[in-house]
């Protein structure tokens, strides 16, 4: 799969992929990192992206021609993504969809965002990663490639690590435990259940399945409620 990057700062992208499991796909050919620099398509002897916005206020915004030219040169099939607040929230379920494309294109951006018409004529769809604002699509763009990336075969060492994940079925993970034995006494106070090392994978099974529920209706309220909906109405059947 081929995932390209249209950013000011193409270092930041370039960076991440220099270690660890998205380095050793790279390595084995499953995933594919391009990165466009949008000043490359400026006419200008500065190679000036952003302009002042039209009604003024603080800050530039990206030039939306050159946004256009940059994603025209790569060829199809591509699925182009903006990153911009604006988007629908990215989940777990867009992360499995998105992993079947050939194709990605993330378009960053930076200082006061987007020229609205660049959106409207270039993206595909448009996600967030959360409430709150950072300084360029970079991080928001590396989030959703990682998410991504993961779920095409060969990717993980262990295809079983992509089972029971966090936010299948809107529940989160259960609590997992390390095998270490010597840990200082302080964690004696802390015992994972006993239950996991008894071998009885069916009760095991069930008392995730418990706290993951449990956990999810503490710290995601909002899951549990999903959660429960739909448990509700596959119950009704």
């Amino acid at each position: 799969m081929r995932f390209s990057f249209l950013s000011l700062f193409p270092s930041l992208i370039t960076s991440y992929f220099e270690d660890s499991i998205l380095k050793n796909a790279i390595e084995k050919n499953l995933i594919q990192i391009h990165t466009i620099n949008f000043r490359d398509y400026a006419n200008d002897r500065f190679q000036k992206a952003d302009y002042p916005q039209i009604g003024g206020g603080a800050g530039q915004v990206l030039r939306p021609d050159l946004i256009d030219c940059a994603i025209s040169e790569i060829a199809n099939p591509k699925h182009v993504i903006f990153l911009t607040p604006a988007g629908k929230p990215f989940c777990q379920a867009d992360a499995i969809r998105l992993a079947k494309k050939e194709h990605i294109v993330f378009v960053c951006g930076r200082y006061e965002g987007f020229d609205e018409r660049s959106i409207e004529m270039c993206a595909d769809e448009v996600f967030c990663i959360g409430d709150f604002v950072l300084t360029g699509g970079e991080l928001p763009a590396l989030c959703l490639c990682d998410s991504i990336s993961r779920q095409i075969a060969g990717v993980l060492g262990n295809p079983q690590s992509l089972i029971g994940e966090s936010f299948e079925s809107h529940l989160l993970e259960a609590p997992n435990f390390s095998r270490a034995m010597d840990l200082e006494k302080k964690f004696q106070n802390f015992l994972p259940p006993s239950e996991y090392s008894k071998g009885n994978h069916s009760k095991i099974a069930d008392l995730k399945n418990n706290l993951a529920t449990l956990k999810t209706k503490y710290f995601r309220p909002d899951l549990y409620q999903k959660w429960k909906a739909i448990k509700r109405v596959h119950n009704e059947k």
